[in-house]
């Protein structure tokens, strides 16, 4: 059963919570958000600078052209029928979880290490960026922040689509996975995270991020509300009028 969607009051005091922790602000003291060195005995600490992490696949590139030809070259090479058209529905999670359903268990690992290495020549020029990916990133360079992208992917790989692309976060961290993700975002202060899928909600939840999805993955709109997301956008053209709303006003970040 989904989950009922959170009331505008709830999401209006996480987006403060979330955009104080990047100001240094630590308590919300009725509606009012404060810092620590208002709070008695507690000295504030420096400002943090603003830090957006995005997800790669279905969230900055549309990876589908370029892991579906991956697959289609996997399965001739191997003889064994991959249905591609299927698994570039699917996108999110890591590649092992997919080739389970393909090959024994006790190959995967072997065949996982064949697709990466097959990978570069196949996908990379394949791959698109989303529209307004760019403009994204961007859009948290003009505000003074820094961005970074944390996926499941393969890191190797992941960097290689970004430099295709013209694409240049701050950071890239890659093999990380849904909650696994909390751990490099807390690392960089991420305050914010965006992402397409239901695991990278779950991820920007478990490092205290506010969690803005984008309906561009395998997840429609309604389920990653259900999972949690704190605002969720049609694609990441909307992302830097929502960006330039979130740092102005706790409030107006909650215009999707």
């Amino acid at each position: 059963m989904a989950c009922p969607p959170k009331g505008r009051g709830e999401l209006r005091d996480r987006a403060r919570r979330v955009r104080g922790r990047a100001a240094g602000v630590h308590a919300v003291v009725g509606s009012r958000a404060v810092r620590l060195s208002e709070v008695p005995g507690r000295m504030a600490p420096m400002a943090a600078t603003l830090t957006v992490g995005f997800d790669l696949d279905m969230t900055l590139i549309d990876s589908r052209p370029g892991i579906h030809a991956c697959y289609v070259a996997l399965a001739e090479r191997t003889g064994t029928f991959i249905d591609a058209d299927l698994a570039v529905t699917r996108l999110g999670p890591p590649l092992v979880e997919e080739l389970i359903n393909w090959f024994p268990a006790e190959q995967v690992p072997a065949m996982a290490d064949m697709y990466r290495e097959m990978y570069p020549a196949i996908a990379i020029a394949a791959t698109p960026a989303m529209d307004g990916a760019r403009e994204a990133v961007d859009a948290v360079r003009a505000a003074g922040g820094r961005t970074m992208v944390v996926t499941a992917k393969y890191e190797p790989n992941a960097k290689l689509h970004l430099a295709h692309l013209g694409i240049e976060p701050d950071v890239v961290v890659g093999d990380l996975w849904a909650e696994q993700k909390a751990r490099a975002l807390r690392e960089h202060g991420a305050g914010v995270y965006v992402g397409d899928h239901v695991g990278d909600v779950r991820g920007a939840r478990a490092a205290g991020a506010f969690s803005v999805a984008v309906a561009t993955g395998p997840c429609p709109a309604g389920e990653l509300h259900a999972a949690g997301a704190d605002v969720v956008l049609a694609d990441l053209s909307g992302f830097p009028a929502w960006l330039s709303g979130y740092r102005e006003a706790p409030g107006a970040a909650l215009r999707d």
